[in-house]
């Protein structure tokens, strides 16, 4: 295994992690994660569905992101993602600005698997 493999092994994986584990976590104590979702939002669809919603899609994107397919847009999309739940939660930098660091790894995930043999093993 190359390193280039080997580095997006881990970002994939280390990625799909934080995705699923944020998603799971959120399903089984929605009053720990709810005040996340962006109060603009609620007019539109109650928090509490958004936040189901955005559960299952996070799942999703964790799976996408581990098959391999299309790894360079997964990873795009989960940049998207978490950038945009730092950007909604500026109040809570505190704690969010670890997600920096997330959606700096996606990217990094994007530009390592821009080439096709990396993108469908």
């Amino acid at each position: 295994m190359s390193y280039q493999r080997a580095a997006a092994f881990f970002l994939q994986g280390g990625l799909a992690f934080v995705l699923l584990y944020a998603a799971v976590s959120a399903l089984q104590e929605p009053s720990a994660w709810i005040s996340y979702i962006p109060a603009f939002t609620t007019s539109l669809i109650p928090a509490a569905l958004s936040l189901i919603l955005i559960s299952y899609f996070q799942i999703i994107l964790a799976i996408w992101l581990v098959s391999g397919f299309y790894t360079r847009y997964a990873a795009l999309v989960a940049a998207a993602l978490i950038f945009g739940l730092v950007l909604f939660n500026l109040n809570t930098l505190i704690i969010t600005f670890r997600d920096i660091g997330l959606v700096l790894a996606a990217l990094a995930l994007f530009f390592l698997t821009s080439n096709r043999q990396l993108n469908n093993r």
